[in-house]
């Protein structure tokens, strides 16, 4: 099963370009400073999408912001949110497609009435599913950046100058869009899972013979070492971040300026880490993916062995992304990137952890410049 996400923007609609717009820090993307002619006149949106980290000015097309509508309470919430909602229904829509395709796969299996006399799917099916699901969770949201996992966010943040306010609304957004789409999986297939378990109310955990909770998270082959485990895990992350960046270099004459190829190139990145790493982990590579449907899987009956299977392996898939996306992130930078990132200062940025009062002076200075605070 797999997951991980974007990095950045994905397109620059036709009318932004008259709307105002300004070049991000992180590679490739795009942020669009409208003038709202009723609701940027409003200091209290501006305060609060700037207090999370937000643009003051929200990404909507100008002909929707004169609206009489957007004076009504859920448009102007909906606006004051859009980044976070985005990222909320992008991550909706990666682990539905996810999950659903790992259910379809597992209770089908050994149905005759199938197309071939076996089930429907097979393991590529899975790599199919993930690699769909992120691409179409892409072009959801599109206005944040469709990160759609907190390790990509994280080291967008780290080496891109996403503003680090904001990494907490899009982290509870992606969490919350995990957990949700995942129990509507859940109460898709509930009947499917009963008949497969063997009976009413009846939740198995891997190893168990006909254990359903591998539909909604990632458990390790029984061999694996804890080593191996965070290594595979380590290594697909590693390899999802140092292509997201390649993939959003502007510079880089191997990829299509296009960022219209992007989620494409995204949905054949997945899919390959599925099919070449997928096996021994299940291939997590991201924490909403795996963290939200886990808890949404123990919250609607499955038992404690949720968190204790695997040798409590539940951890690595929330820690190895983060350590592997930023490392995959610093080699990028480190060998190839030529633009502005901590890797191309003096000392490879570590200089900033001698002088750190002074860098976050810095830091701040930015985000006033950006008119983000």
């Amino acid at each position: 099963m797999a997951l991980a996400d974007p990095s950045v923007r994905l397109y620059m609609p036709s009318w932004a370009s008259s709307t105002g717009l300004r070049r991000c820090g992180f590679a490739g993307s795009y942020e669009f400073t409208l003038v709202l002619s009723t609701l940027g006149k409003s200091a209290t949106l501006q305060q609060t999408r700037s207090s999370l980290g937000l643009h003051p000015s929200a990404p909507i097309h100008p002909d929707h912001d004169v609206e009489n509508y957007q004076n009504l309470w859920w448009p102007k919430t909906k606006i004051v949110l859009r980044e976070p909602l985005a990222e909320f229904w992008g991550t909706f829509i990666l682990v539905m497609f996810g999950d659903g395709s790992v259910a379809q796969v597992l209770l089908s299996t050994g149905q005759t009435t199938a197309p071939g006399g076996n089930g429907f799917g097979a393991y590529q099916s899975i790599s199919w599913g993930w690699g769909i699901g992120l691409m179409m969770g892409i072009y959801v949201a599109g206005d944040s950046g469709a990160y759609l996992n907190p390790a990509v966010t994280f080291t967008n943040c780290l080496f891109r100058k996403l503003p680090w306010r904001r990494f907490p609304a899009y982290f509870m957004a992606q969490l919350l869009g995990g957990f949700v789409g995942s129990g509507v999986v859940y109460a898709n297939y509930i009947s499917a899972i009963d008949w497969y378990e063997g009976g009413h109310g009846i939740r198995t955990v891997p190893p168990a013979p006909r254990a359903t909770a591998g539909i909604f998270c990632t458990y390790p082959q029984p061999f694996v070492t804890k080593a191996s485990q965070f290594f595979s895990e380590f290594i697909a992350s590693s390899l999802l971040m140092f292509m997201i960046f390649a993939l959003k270099d502007p510079s880089n004459n191997g990829v299509g300026k296009s960022d219209k190829w992007f989620p494409l190139a995204l949905f054949f990145l997945v899919f390959g880490i599925g099919a070449c790493f997928g096996w021994e982990t299940g291939y997590a590579i991201n924490l909403v993916r795996d963290f939200g449907p886990r808890l949404m899987s123990y919250a609607v009956g499955y038992p404690h062995e949720v968190w204790s299977a695997g040798g409590y392996y539940f951890w690595i898939p929330m820690v190895a992304p983060f350590c592997g996306c930023v490392f995959g992130g610093f080699l990028y930078d480190l060998f190839i990137y030529t633009g502005d990132s901590p890797v191309n200062s003096p000392w490879f940025g570590f200089k900033r952890v001698a002088h750190p009062q002074r860098w976050t002076r810095e830091h701040v200075q930015r985000e006033k410049d950006a008119g983000l605070v």
